[in-house]
């Protein structure tokens, strides 16, 4: 029998001819761009998500640019694929340089990791225009020239839209929005620009993320861990974490697709305290440090509020035909196998 498969740049259709071809078929497949043809744009490729979409790309075969606000790659020389591939230097709060270097880059994908991430610092006073030009703003200059080179759009934001409150796990539609401090409603405004001027886009919520390239939760417990014979971790907060190496494999499967909207994807394997995920990675990488569990309250030191619940239901990953990513817990054996601390 002959079966014309189209789509088998895609996770279905791939799976579809394996299982034709293993039953003897003859089959004849079809897809969109991909690999050679694709020319992909992630902005910060200096930090922990940026570095992993990029070397995930160029294992995939499609043409990858990153950039930065650095003048070169500043990020972990580790010999990887980001090391090497074109780079171009971009502040992205400079909304005509950014329309010229995507027109002449005219990218098919715009893979937006860019962003201010230090919560606290964020709470400065002297740092709200700082943080906001680049949240808000810098997004909706790169959404503005996604949409002028009808490129579809990759935006990673946070449960922090989200009041922090209750024990539901938040849901990728929610409209109940509610920032508990100046980094989530610089994220927020930067998911509505995106929504409001694209139709192709993706704009993915993540929460707790490690990786290789960039300081994390793990790397300054670990760290901390070492040199101390007790730590105190909360309690009370509960989430799931992100690894960047999983994460960057699923935005990839999602640039494949016309799977457009809005997403939740963190790693699996269950809600968890960070105070049980300290003890997971201690255990894992040997430490004997005693783990404390504290409340928030009882921690204390944050200048920014931090959410209680940071539970994010990812169900419509598997609805839209999303593979899950891994669990925490293995993910974590992987990440330490990968990293020198």
């Amino acid at each position: 029998m002959r079966v014309f498969v189209t789509g088998v740049t895609g996770q279905l259709g791939h799976d579809v001819v394996i299982e034709a071809v293993v039953r003897d078929h003859e089959v004849i497949g079809s897809g969109g761009r991909k690999g050679e043809d694709m020319n992909v744009f992630v902005t910060g490729v200096g930090g922990q998500l940026g570095h992993d979409v990029v070397n995930e790309l160029c294992g995939r075969s499609y043409n990858a640019v990153g950039s930065d606000i650095a003048a070169q790659y500043s990020g972990v020389q580790d010999g990887s694929a980001v090391v090497n591939v074109p780079y171009v230097q971009l502040d992205i709060t400079d909304m005509d340089a950014v329309a010229k270097t995507i027109e002449e880059i005219h990218p098919e994908v715009i893979i937006h990791c860019a962003a201010w991430t230090a919560v606290d610092a964020a709470e400065d006073e002297q740092n709200h225009e700082k943080v906001d030009a680049i949240n808000h703003l810098g997004t909706q200059y790169i959404a503005k020239a996604a949409k002028a080179v009808d490129a579809k759009m990759v935006y990673i934001s946070t449960d922090y839209v989200f009041d922090g409150q209750g024990e539901r796990p938040w849901e990728p539609d929610d409209k109940c929005y509610a920032p508990l401090n100046v980094y989530g409603r610089s994220k927020l405004d930067g998911e509505l620009e995106v929504s409001s001027i694209l139709d192709k886009y993706f704009i993915v919520r993540i929460a707790w993320v490690f990786g290789k390239n960039g300081k994390n939760f793990i790397e300054t417990m670990i760290n901390a861990g070492k040199t101390h014979e007790t730590v105190r971790v909360v309690n009370d907060q509960i989430g799931t974490p992100t690894y960047t190496l999983d994460l960057a494999r699923l935005l990839v499967d999602m640039i494949e697709t016309t799977k457009y909207g809005y997403y939740h994807a963190t790693n699996e394997g269950g809600y968890i305290s960070w105070y049980d995920f300290c003890c997971e990675f201690y255990k894992q990488y040997g430490l004997k440090t005693k783990v404390i569990p504290v409340t928030t309250v009882e921690y204390g030191l944050s200048k920014a509020a931090r959410p209680f619940n940071s539970r994010l239901d990812k169900h419509k990953l598997v609805t839209a035909g999303f593979k899950p990513l891994p669990t925490w817990q293995d993910a974590v054996g992987r990440y330490l196998k990968e990293t020198n601390i």
